[in-house]
């Protein structure tokens, strides 16, 4: 069977798996620059594993409609306590979020293990289901990540200025709890989201590398979140069609999320590489123009 990528993609499960990362990508983008400049990349990754528990104990007790309100209420509460622990003098945050991450991680493990058919419930919930992202799930990841986009906007002069200066967003009124809390319920959302088609330990990527390649490739804060939205767009395209063309012509069943997220990271790695090449040439031309201006000198002295 010869399939091009426009022939995949008119697949329902393709086209649905793709819009459902069109979705996440525009979210992402608008929330992962929030995360970004706040450097709140470590806090971003403990509210992903913090979900666990709450997702497992959504499927316990209501089955794959549970899941979302489960992950929901157990990724704000993490957020607040995140917040809460980074805003205590005394405390090792990082250490603390840390202690907290693990053990709520290792909580959802536990319950899990106590489930039917444990192991493939697990690797569900690890890895996603991108390709069998349901109508109903659609549209609950739709409005969660609308509601994760509506906080940042609406919350987004606060954000910045508190980011910049916090000392200054004081003083001009802004709350620092509440925006700290904005920012960590907006966070919260995405990763819910995200979680139930990219799985939970994938949608960490989605949170923190598009918007680290925008970083790296503009400095225009207007360009920003346009090319944090189309570096997952692209991984999402490459990604669903290489994990599709491998099944169809070599029979490899592969996680179409963990092809995506391997995308992305080649794609920082790639603009990485491209960054330090470019400094390098900046360098040695310039060390090239300072060697031709002290010839020039040194011939102009001698005659």
């Amino acid at each position: 069977m010869d399939l091009t990528l426009f022939d995949a993609l008119q697949l329902p499960f393709m086209a649905r798996a793709l819009a459902t990362l069109a979705v996440l990508a525009v979210a992402a983008g608008v929330v992962g620059l929030g995360i970004s400049f706040r450097e709140m990349e470590f806090v971003s990754d403990g509210l992903v594993h913090a979900v666990f528990p709450g997702l497992v104990i959504g499927a316990a007790i209501g089955g794959s409609a549970a899941l979302l309100p489960g992950a929901l209420i157990a990724a704000l509460a993490a957020g607040a306590l995140f917040t809460l622990l980074q805003r205590r003098e005394g405390v090792g945050s990082d250490a603390a979020i840390a202690v907290v991450l693990t053990g709520l991680f290792s909580l959802g493990v536990v319950l899990v293990s106590k489930q039917r058919g444990y192991v493939s419930g697990l690797q569900d919930l690890l890895f996603g289901q991108l390709l069998t992202v349901t109508d109903t799930q659609f549209w609950q990841i739709v409005v969660v990540a609308a509601c994760a986009v509506l906080v940042m906007i609406v919350t987004g002069r606060a954000q910045l200025f508190r980011a910049f200066d916090p000392a200054g967003a004081e003083a001009a009124g802004f709350k620092p709890l509440a925006t700290d809390l904005a920012v960590a319920a907006a966070t919260a959302l995405l990763v819910v989201a995200g979680v139930q088609a990219l799985g939970v330990l994938m949608v960490v990527a989605l949170l923190t590398v598009p918007m680290a390649v925008a970083r790296l490739v503009t400095r225009r804060f207007g360009l920003l979140i346009p090319v944090a939205v189309a570096v997952p767009l692209i991984a999402g395209v490459l990604g669903l069609w290489w994990s599709f063309d491998w099944s169809v012509r070599l029979g490899a069943t592969v996680s179409p999320g963990a092809i995506v997220v391997l995308v992305l990271v080649a794609l920082y790695l790639l603009t990485v590489a491209v960054r330090v090449g470019s400094r390098a040439v900046v360098r040695a031309r310039a060390r090239a123009s300072e060697g031709r201006a002290s010839r020039a000198t040194e011939r102009g002295g001698a005659a």
